[in-house]
């Protein structure tokens, strides 16, 4: 190779494009976030967030006076007006130093920039992009990188102010100007309009430029297509022939095929603009340009900076003689863009939602596939992604009054369809590896290899390169696949991109535009080797849509009007899953946004996840207020209705009448006439099966080393929506004490559950742990927030009533005021029984609990007038053989009728809780009998003798299970914290004396049944003692108290009958129920 002073193979090209542009990206992300997000302001104009010395009065006139003279320095005639500056210069320096040296950064990635261009020039460099892609590619991503960059930079307003501070500072704390300032201050005047200084600078360039430009036109037209002309072609379908199915997808220009059409029309645009002469010499070159003019009104510069094309244009034209010809094309073409652009993007979207749509399902049945068609896929993210970026763009920029080509609902469907393809690349890497590891070993190899030895001339650095390339891939093997091994092709691409370079250049010996072949069949390998150790960085290359976090606004906004679309809601997950490709638009040589931008992926993330879930939870609710709707039809209660209908009938015959309309029976509802007939249900099951395929797609995303899990998110609004319906359905009203019935409450819980149970059929979530979590809450007095549950709610209700054994039920008395508390609507057995199945053995023990406390308080009570009785008390205990003496000690006790009255409130508290424990016992019986009659049969087998401590927790788990047991643990609880069916309910005197006597003689440590026989004793002779009386007063009610000694005995489990009848004649029990029958019949007559 004929090699002159300036040696190509020792220029570089290759290594100082890879850096370059690297740098760009990075310089363009800083330059950005002094604009944007920087650390002194978070947007230019906001003088709440600007540094002090950019608005404060007191400097405001030496700001304007630095930008008025920048970039000269007056120091000397001003010393007046920069006084009040020498007090701040060292906060200037301090926090203006970043920008400042950013800016300094900007002019030496320029001046390199300048050197590489003027190089190239030199080695008169052959570009073609079908051919050396990666240098021409790279070549062309550097002069848009170095443009957008210049423009971004002018379009900083502080910029001025910001370096003429900084040197200004620099000089009174140092005594001299910043070395850089002279340099940097001319680079930013020079600049104030970039692309009219870039357009004289790059007149040298124009001849490589345009030549790298002109190769696109084999290229961009042919992705510049309709979706028409898609469709016709049947691009991207896999099954429209399916005998050329399992046909690798080939190309001669393999990375053109996927290549960015908007980073095209970016070349496009800014590369003719800086060459312009071109377009008047060259129709070729003058076609493309306005191809790209007619498809966009608007390109990306940065992000979301964007350049408005055909005003710039115009503007920089127009004072160019001669070009009246391009001004009119540019008017022309931004009608055509106007008009069309919008409608062709339209329809182009519309057919990729079809052709992804068939491409992931395809995949999805056969994953064999990805090998020979990962060309189609990536082709697919990569058209998607443009549609995309083009439609965020514009819609954020309309120039035109009619909007509708900017607003589409079904993006949402689009983006799914990316990411379907994206997660088949992930998960069937393996696949993909190992295809192209055998073609790249038994195809690829060998067909380079005769290339190779076809070649007339091949130098020994070239010869080297490509040998190296054949032994690579001839080295591979499906084993390395199968054992996980790692594969690296990065230095086999920079070694190909070196040898691009080195085959470009003017006079080599082996010139690569001589051999188009060799460059096509290389860059089709480089493809190859992608596929085998680059898939993520191909994902990112061709479907990162991380833009979006940039348009929060318009993200938000796609995001809701997929939600209120029932037809793509089932595509909302790719809105949180698009938050997963935001950290890829950082840059390490701006860390300081990582934060920022971590931040935001994760708030919208989980601000995406929240509303699906809530949207889930909401069609939930509406699902199980339907059917507890229906569930009520169902009620007993509502046949009263139907047998009054049925009764009428007849009477209307007689009558002639005309009667109520006829009511629909339960169950109408599913009598369909019309399949087309869909009733609100329906919609709401639909709509709800459609959200849950997306809450259920992924089990869980990562973002930003944060995993989120949308389920999760489903569970948790159903529990705190399960717990508040629950609540809400009992309808309690504290004014007026009303409350569901325990009957009709479980009849709706059981509807909603059967609802969130249903659940599991869409989405994979453990609804028992909802039902658990809420449910044994609602068993406490509070739930984990602190609400009233159902539990303290029914523990609250009470009223004036009567209790009734025979019934088994409490009813309600007369009383002046009406009552809308019907107890025995609610203390019946099935309604307790109802009861107990919502509260279940933990609320039923907190029910207890709170009977309790309200017998200790009678107990309380008590004990105050046995206290006051004492003396006489124990008189009567030592004389209760002594009827005389007894019946005087009688009249000296105090409050007789209060003891009374006291001890019937406690049988009737006991009563209730005794209806209460064999309701409970009836359920956990039917729920768990196995373990009930084990408690049970343990409880019945404690021995006499068995330690009081040992036999009460046996009561307390016999008591738990609704057992009746001889000592009510939780009455002994009760009253040893206070250590400091008549209508009068007299009935529940039985009760209360033995359950107080067992409680308060096992607290006591006494012998119950000592204690018990005692009392017998003393009541027997009592009465005995009234049997002999004949004052009306003290015989009044004489028989029914002989009944409740009766009782008592019947009642205790301590006391038999043959005990009462050795001190208390049977005959006088007897006659005594034989009078109290006949007094009952009297009364009822």
């Amino acid at each position: 190779m004929s090699r002159g002073a300036l040696q190509p193979s020792q220029q570089k090209l290759a290594e100082k494009f890879t850096i370059l542009n690297d740098r760009g990206i990075g310089m363009l992300t800083r330059i950005y976030n002094i604009k944007k997000q920087g650390q002194v302001w978070k947007a230019c104009g906001d003088p709440k967030a600007k540094p002090s010395y950019l608005v404060d009065k007191n400097l405001e006139s030496v700001v304007k006076f630095i930008v008025r003279k920048f970039p000269a320095i007056e120091t000397r005639n001003n010393n007046q007006q920069l006084t009040q500056l020498q007090k701040e210069k060292s906060e200037i320096l301090k926090n203006l130093s970043l920008y400042y040296f950013t800016f300094v950064d900007v002019m030496e990635f320029k001046d390199n920039v300048s050197e590489l261009l003027n190089t190239i020039d030199a080695c008169q460099v052959f570009f073609d992009v079908t051919v050396n892609f990666d240098l021409t590619k790279n070549y062309l991503d550097l002069v848009v990188t170095y443009t957008t960059l210049m423009m971004l930079l002018s379009r900083i307003e502080e910029r001025k102010a910001i370096i003429g501070l900084y040197n200004y500072a620099h000089e009174m704390t140092h005594g001299a100007s910043d070395r850089e300032y002279p340099r940097l201050g001319q680079m930013i005047v020079d600049y104030e309009n970039p692309l009219k200084k870039m357009m004289e600078e790059f007149v040298p360039h124009g001849k490589s430029l345009s030549d790298a430009l002109i190769s696109l036109q084999m290229v961009y037209p042919r992705r510049n297509l309709s979706a028409d002309q898609w469709r016709n072609a049947q691009l991207l379908s896999l099954i429209s022939a399916p005998s050329t199915m399992l046909n690798p997808a080939q190309s001669d220009t393999m990375p053109c095929e996927y290549l960015s059409l908007d980073c095209m029309e970016k070349w496009i645009v800014f590369g003719f603009v800086l060459c312009h002469a071109v377009l008047n010499t060259d129709p070729a070159a003058l076609s493309l340009w306005k191809l790209a003019l007619q498809s966009s009104t608007c390109l990306c510069l940065f992000r979301d900076e964007v350049f408005h094309i055909h005003k710039a244009c115009e503007d920089l034209f127009v004072n160019i003689r001669g070009y009246n010809k391009r001004l009119n094309d540019i008017k022309e073409c931004k009608e055509q863009a106007l008009s069309q652009a919008g409608t062709m993007h339209r329809e182009r979207r519309k057919f990729l939602r079809s052709a992804l749509k068939e491409l992931a399902t395809v995949l999805s049945d056969q994953p064999g596939l990805l090998g020979p068609k990962a060309l189609f896929v990536f082709m697919a993210l990569s058209f998607a992604r443009d549609e995309i970026i083009w439609l965020l763009r514009h819609a954020d920029n309309i120039q035109k009054k009619s909007t509708d080509d900017f607003i589409d609902k079904h993006v949402a469907e689009l983006i799914f369809y990316m990411e379907e393809l994206r997660a088949h690349i992930r998960k069937y890497g393996p696949v993909m590896q190992r295809y192209y590891v055998q073609y790249l070993s038994g195809f690829d190899a060998v067909i380079l290899n005769e290339l190779v030895q076809n070649l007339s001339v091949c130098p020994e650095d070239e010869s080297i390169i490509m040998s190296s390339f054949v032994n690579t891939m001839t080295s591979l093997s499906v084993k390395q696949v199968e054992d996980g091994d790692m594969f690296d092709f990065r230095g086999m691409r920079l070694d190909w991109f070196r040898l691009q370079a080195y085959t470009s250049v003017s006079k080599a010996s082996l010139g690569i535009a001589d051999h188009r072949e060799l460059g096509k069949m290389m860059n089709t390998i480089i493809f190859h080797t992608k596929m085998v150790d680059s898939l993520v960085e191909m994902l990112v290359e061709t479907s990162d849509i991380s833009i979006f976090c940039f348009y929060s606004r318009a993200f938000e906004k796609m995001f809701q009007q997929c939600l209120e679309l029932p037809s793509q809601s089932r595509h909302s997950i790719s809105f949180p899953l698009l938050c997963t490709h935001f950290m890829s638009c950082t840059h390490e040589l701006c860390p300081e946004e990582r934060h920022h931008i971590g931040d935001r992926s994760l708030s919208l993330c989980n601000m995406f996840l929240d509303e699906m879930a809530k949207q889930a939870r909401n069609l939930i609710t509406d699902i199980c207020t339907e059917q507890c709707t229906l569930s009520d039809q169902l009620l007993p209660k509502h046949c009263a209705k139907t047998i009054s209908q049925a009764v009428n009938k007849k009477s209307k015959k007689l009558t002639g009448k005309k009667g109520e309309p006829e009511r629909e029976k339960p169950g109408v509802e599913s009598m369909r006439k019309n399949r087309l007939l869909v009733t609100n249900l329906d919609k709401l099951h639909t709509a709800l099966s459609e959200l849950c395929f997306s809450i259920n797609y992924v089990p869980n995303m990562v973002v930003w080393e944060h995993t989120f899990t949308p389920r999760e998110y489903l569970t948790s609004h159903l529990e705190i929506r399960f717990t508040k319906s629950i609540v809400g359905m009992t309808m309690y009203n504290q004014a007026t004490q009303e409350i569901a019935k325990p009957s009709e409450l479980l009849t709706s819980v059981r509807s909603y559950m059967t609802v969130l149970q249903s659940i599991e059929n869409y989405v994979q979530i453990d609804i028992t742990r909802v039902f658990n979590n809420v449910l044994l809450q609602q068993t406490q007095h509070l739930d984990s927030h602190g609400e009233p549950t159902i539990t303290s709610l029914y523990t609250n209700c009470n009223g004036h009533i009567a209790y009734f054994p025979a019934m088994k039920a409490f009813v309600n008395l007369p009383t002046e005021n009406e009552l809308t508390f019907n107890a025995e609507e609610y203390s019946d057995i099935s309604e307790m029984r109802s009861l107990s199945e919502l509260l279940g053995p933990y609320g039923m023990k907190f029910l207890s609990e709170s009977l309790m406390w309200h017998i200790s308080s009678q107990v309380a009570e008590l004990k105050k007038l046995v206290v006051d009785n004492v003396e006489v008390l124990n008189q009567m205990r030592t004389s209760f053989d002594k009827p005389e003496q007894m019946a005087a000690l009688f009249k000296k006790l105090s409050s007789v009728d209060s003891v009374l009255k006291r001890m019937t409130i406690i049988g009737v508290i006991l009563s209730f809780r005794s209806l209460a424990q064999e309701a409970l016992r009836d359920v956990l019986s039917f729920h768990i009998p196995f373990l009930v009659s084990s408690v049970e049969d343990f409880k019945d087998h404690i021995p006499r003798e068995t330690d009081m401590k040992v036999a009460m927790n046996v009561y307390e788990l016999s008591s738990a299970a609704g057992l009746p047991c001889e000592i009510d643990p939780a009455l002994v609880v009760a009253l040893s914290s206070q250590k400091s069916g008549h209508c009068n309910n007299i009935h529940c005197l039985a009760k209360a004396v033995n359950q107080i006597a067992a409680a308060l003689f096992t607290i006591h440590k006494g012998s119950i049944e000592d204690r018990l026989k005692e009392f017998l004793a003393l009541a027997s002779s009592s009465l005995l003692k009234i049997g002999q009386e004949t004052d009306k007063m003290t015989t009044r009610n004489r028989e029914s108290v002989y009944l409740l000694l009766d009782m008592i005995v019947q009642e205790s489990p301590f006391l038999t009958m043959d005990l009462l009848e050795s001190c208390f004649p049977y005959v006088l029990l007897r006659n005594a129920y034989h009078a109290v029958y006949k007094q009952s019949i009297s009364s009822s007559a």
